[in-house]
């Protein structure tokens, strides 16, 4: 209005603006940032404010720290519209005064001393606090109990005979009540309870859900709650490595569902706790170091060659840094001291590495809260409408708040495909009570049979069953601890341990029944704690938080407890010599010893995918197929399969192929969507034409498909 010469209507506006907020809360600002439309209406605004009666206040738009930095911060306005510095494309700032100004700088803008006084008061007025340590579950409401601790201990109860039967032996009986204290005390009841609730809701309603995942596997409540299906008895799982009541933090349920129907799950959460009490994760995605490289150079305007020949001398290792490479890459160094055109292209790289460069929603993470998420945290809507958090699933982790992951996981949707097409002919069939000691299953695997096998079809995992020949559960929850960055280390020791037992030399009989069941070699997390429990009388909830500390080689905490540690194996009869050496063992091993929980999780998880393999190879084969429709090389490596085993593959026919792959008795049908520029829902319109009678010819499908949703390069595909 006051560029428009309109300053009449400019007071009106004021006035206006004073009567809804109130004149204490309602300032005129003053800003010069050298821009001359800014100059030109700064009298009428301090006239205005007089006028009106209106305080004011002195501010100065910041965008970046210090005045250096306008050239990096035009640099990324390119790298954010995709342009160049010499595009003028107008999305630049006009001058370089948009920094964070010193109380020196602003006042020589000259304003009235009481813009500047007024700065401070409005800092002084604001109060934002963050509350860490402090959990905020949302309320569950168990409709018809006094109180949820009631309802959820009725559901042990009743749990516990449906896991172990009536009656239930007293050490089981005795784990759950302890499990339940530490819930209660730790105030958890209402997480259990949730999680059991959406949990519930996925099996009754037929999507397929995961045994388990992580540490939770290790609870007999979660067991008992149906929140996950491995008995951690059996397994001689920890409760403490999931919940630890000497170390106050929030449990982490993790739970892998069927990929395809993951989000009814999400959206029963949503009509349960109302839509504005969840809200998707955001994540940042940030520029790495040849990124950055590669982002500065197109900004910047300089020839692709010459970035790209830079950019190639960054290390490609997870964690380099331009820096870093300055340091080891001599060419690098040698090319920015020659080159200003390349020494530029690096300092401006530095700066913006590490940067934000785009946005996009955590692939599971969703907070539940007890009041609308954005009494807690801000929100975010991207270009799709989509809301979520503006805080990282790390710090919504901090403020306390509910964070679940709901994972969808391809290998649950295959066995519950197959179990679906097995019981065609099978009605009886359950995948949960089949024998877990199939000879012929442990055959295969170790035969090389993997392919197709959840988290065993690599070659590296199938050399190493071939040589380990798993018999049991127990030992495919050791190979998959095993075969991982640093326990590999230990995996000829075990094979050889495994091969002749009778070799094995402990180093105190007390770790004979702890490291039994590994041969003597130390692979899971529990075990280290169990050691510290035996040997030297730790609590399992001391022992978690020792087991942290080695595995993050935290040298004061572990100097301290090794004191502890040979102190307590003394009254157990252990010399310190030897007891030093089973510290330095554990210490050595901490530091990548797997989560038993959730291996043993998994391993089952992989053990009914073999034995799907193994006695019903077809009806796998066409659950494995569908699911990696869209993966050329997936697709192809399972097809190469079938030949081998002497099925045949049958081509793809408008009258008989189904959307995904399907049985029939001479073989596999090729499914629809596996074909190119064919879509579902085309594909519904042809099975929905297909049943009031089948196609005659191509003259027939192309007359009775003509007015549906099919174009000339899909009758292509489907002629090819």
């Amino acid at each position: 209005l006051l560029l428009d010469g309109r300053y009449s209507e400019a007071l009106s506006v004021i006035r206006e603006y004073k009567s809804i907020f109130g004149d204490e809360n309602y300032y005129i600002e003053l800003q010069d940032h050298g821009i001359k439309e800014q100059k030109r209406i700064l009298p009428y605004l301090i006239r205005a404010a007089k006028e009106t009666d209106t305080q004011i206040v002195a501010t100065n738009d910041a965008h970046y720290c210090e005045k250096s930095d306008s050239y990096v911060q035009r640099v990324l306005t390119c790298i954010a519209t995709n342009t160049t510095l010499s595009d003028n494309s107008g999305m630049q700032f006009p001058t370089d005064e948009f920094y964070l100004k010193s109380e020196d700088e602003m006042k020589l803008l000259g304003f009235p001393e009481q813009a500047y006084d007024n700065t401070a008061e409005i800092a002084s007025r604001c109060n934002v606090s963050f509350t860490f340590g402090h959990t905020i579950l949302p309320y569950f409401k168990a409709e018809g109990y006094e109180n949820n601790y009631i309802y959820f201990e009725k559901q042990i109860r009743e749990g516990l005979v449906k896991r172990y039967g009536n009656p239930v032996p007293e050490k089981i009986v005795q784990r759950a009540e302890y499990e339940m204290s530490v819930i209660s005390k730790m105030g958890f009841v209402d997480y259990f309870l949730i999680v059991a609730d959406f949990i519930g809701y996925a099996k009754r309603n037929d999507i397929a859900v995961g045994p388990g995942r992580g540490s939770g596997a290790g609870s007999v409540c979660a067991y008992c709650l149906g929140i996950t299906d491995i008995d951690p008895i059996r397994f001689d799982l920890l409760f403490e490595r999931f919940l630890n009541p000497e170390r106050v933090s929030m449990p982490d349920f993790d739970i892998d569902f069927c990929y395809i129907r993951r989000q009814e799950v999400i959206d029963y959460v949503v009509r349960k706790y109302g839509r504005d009490h969840v809200a998707q994760i955001i994540t940042f995605g940030t520029m790495a170091a040849r990124g950055a490289i590669r982002d500065a150079g197109r900004a910047m305007g300089l020839p692709y060659s010459k970035v790209d020949s830079v950019a190639k001398l960054i290390p490609m290792s997870l964690h380099s840094t331009i820096e870093g490479a300055l340091k080891s890459e001599k060419e690098l160094v040698k090319l920015a001291s020659s080159d200003n055109e390349v020494s530029r292209l690096i300092e401006t790289a530095m700066k913006i590495e590490g940067m934000v460069r785009n946005t996009s929603i955590h692939a599971a993470g969703i907070v539940i809260t007890r009041d609308p998420v954005s009494d807690y945290v801000p929100l975010y809507k991207n270009g799709e409408g989509e809301v979520m958090t503006q805080y990282t699933m790390t710090t919504i982790e901090r403020l306390g708040l509910l964070k679940m992951d709901f994972l969808g996981l391809r290998y649950l949707t295959v066995i519950q495909d197959c179990c679906k097409l097995i019981q065609r002919n099978n009605a009886d069939f359950d995948i949960e009570k089949i024998p877990e000691d199939d000879k012929a299953v442990y055959d295969m695997m170790s035969n090389g049979g993997t392919l197709g096998i959840f988290q065993f079809e690599s070659a590296g995992m199938t050399s190493l069953l071939s040589r380990m020949k798993p018999r049991s559960i127990e030992d495919l929850t050791a190979a998959l601890s095993l075969y991982r960055p640093g326990p590999m280390d230990s995996i000829p020791q075990y094979l050889e341990n495994r091969r002749h037992p009778e070799k094995i030399r402990y180093k105190h009989p007390l770790l004979k029944d702890i490291l039994d069941v590994t041969y003597g070699c130390i692979v899971y997390q529990e075990q280290v704690m169990t050691i510290c429990r035996v040997l030297a009388g730790y609590s399992y909830g001391r022992a978690d938080i020792v087991r942290r500390a080695m595995a993050k080689k935290k040298q004061s905490v572990m100097l301290e407890e090794r004191e502890i540690f040979v102190s307590g194996a003394a009254k157990n009869g252990i010399d310190a010599d030897t007891a030093n050496e089973i510290f330095d063992d554990m210490v050595g091993f901490a530091s990548y010893a797997f989560n038993k929980s959730h291996a043993a999780a998994y391993s089952v998880l992989a053990y009914r995918t073999a034995y799907l393999r193994c006695h019903y190879y077809k009806e796998y084969m066409v659950a494995l197929l569908t699911s990696v429709i869209g993966s050329g090389g997936k697709t192809a490596e399972y097809i190469g399969d079938l030949g081998i085993h002497g099925l045949k593959l049958l081509p793809p026919n408008v009258n008989r192929s189904e959307i995904g792959f399907s049985c029939e008795d001479s073989g596999i049908r090729f499914g629809l969507l596996a074909i190119r520029n064919i879509g579902a829902n085309m594909i519904s319109d042809i099975i929905a034409e297909r049943e009031k009678r089948p196609f005659t010819s191509l003259y027939d499908f192309c007359s009775r498909m003509s007015d549906k949703n099919i174009n000339k390069r899909a009758i292509e595909a489907l002629i090819k």
